[in-house]
């Protein structure tokens, strides 16, 4: 288990930094009119110039690409229920997301700045969580279908 979660720990890393890099140049094409947007200009200020900015952005993405990566063992521990699996999960992923959010300006940084990425982490959350609980869902379908039909088939 240490192995898995250290290696998906490392494999997390570039992942998050790919995601985030991804997400800025969708962001670019929707808000930026035609230029790119690397990081929110609050950081830029913050850091002192763009590269640091940048660097710094990125390294935070790799962070939660980490965080996420590692803490998807959970989903392995075939003791706990799904309700408890989903909770831990969450808890880590929360306690990971919001600071990564804070120190990146992705949110602003009052109460209900907090509040508003908080309800659309949460949201984002449920709707992959549903998904992919669909997902699951429709492969036990098809695996116990396979089984019936060995099974009738001896």
């Amino acid at each position: 288990m240490k192995k898995k979660l250290i290696l998906r720990g490392i494999l997390g890393f570039p992942l998050g930094i790919t995601i985030g890099y991804c997400i800025t140049i969708l962001i670019s094409l929707v808000w930026a009119d035609g230029y790119y947007s690397p990081c929110v200009p609050e950081l830029i200020s913050v850091m002192g110039n763009e590269i640091y900015a940048v660097l710094f952005q990125a390294l935070l993405s790799g962070l939660l690409g980490a965080g996420f990566g590692a803490s998807s063992v959970i989903w392995e521990i075939e003791s706990w229920s799904i309700v408890k699996q989903t909770g831990i999960y969450f808890g880590i992923v929360s306690v990971i997301m919001m600071p990564v959010a804070y120190f990146t300006y992705w949110m602003e940084h009052s109460m209900a700045g907090f509040l508003s990425y908080f309800g659309i982490f949460v949201l984002i959350f449920v709707m992959i969580w549903i998904l992919q609980f669909v997902w699951g869902k429709q492969m036990v379908k098809k695996m116990n279908a396979n089984l019936y039909k060995v099974k009738n088939d001896e």
